[in-house]
Formats: structure tokens, sequence, C-alpha cells
């Protein structure tokens, strides 16, 4: 899988590890930055990933910054994205299984590097379950609804 992936300075750290989780099980993974734990704004980063999502440069993102919070909403800014904050693992399958979420956000000073991988691989071994939540992720979409 292509797995694109962002923080802000509170969670390079955590990027760094997930990165190298991500790529040992095999995966392409595109570092959209920070390269450094210099101050930077988390929606610069969001949006960034985002649009690689959006555009199909990446099948998936992970979006990280201290709480998760404020780098998700930046990255449902873009209609193409369904970006699920996450802090443990039920609630990410969950994400993907009745949401068909093509991006996972989580905190790096809420969720420690066990529990963020634990995230991803639920994340990223759900399938989307369709029927049913089909018409709602469709809405999703399209705010005329």
């Amino acid at each position: 899988m292509k797995i694109a992936i962002a923080s802000d300075h509170a969670a390079i750290d955590l990027k760094a590890e997930l990165r190298a989780y991500l790529t040992g099980l095999g995966h392409d993974v595109s570092d959209l930055g920070p390269a450094t734990a210099e101050r930077v704004d988390y929606p610069d980063f969001g949006y960034k990933l985002a649009a690689a999502v959006a555009g199909g440069d990446a099948d998936y993102g992970v979006a990280l910054c201290g709480s998760g919070i404020g780098i998700s909403i930046a990255v449902n800014r873009n209609l193409a994205c369904r970006c699920a904050l996450v802090s443990e693992p039920l609630s990410a399958a969950l994400a993907r299984e009745h949401n068909d979420a093509n991006v996972i956000a989580m905190g790096a000073r809420l969720t420690g590097i066990d529990m963020a991988k634990a995230c991803l691989d639920a994340f990223l071994t759900t399938e989307f379950g369709g029927g049913r939540h089909a018409g709602r992720v469709a809405k999703l979409s399209n705010p005329a609804c």
C-alpha cells in the first residue's frame, strides 16, 4: 500500500516511529513532513496530506499532531478525505468498516507507540463494509445531500 504520513512538531517522534513501522511492514511510505521539531502549523501539513490522498498519490493517510484534533479537522476540509481521530483499535476498525475512512489521525501526546501501531494495524486490515453504510459515506463527499 502507498501511505502518506504527516505531522506537526509535537508528533515528529511518533511520525518517525510509525513511518519505520509501516516501512517494515512493506508499505510504500511518503513522509510529507515536517523534517524537524521546529514549530510548524498543523493545518499546512493536514492540507498537504489531504491533497496526497485525494489526488491518488497515497491509498491512505496518517495524520498526527499533539492531540490529533487539529490535523484531523484540517484533513477533513478536503471533501475527498474521511479522516477519523482514533485512540484505540476498535474505533480504527470501525472508521474503516462503517465510514470508509481513508485517513487515520492520532495524538502524540495522548497515544503511545504500541497503541498507535495497534490502531494502524486495525485500520489497514479492515475493509469497508459497504451495504447500509455506502449511502451515508457518499453523503460525506456531497454536502448538498
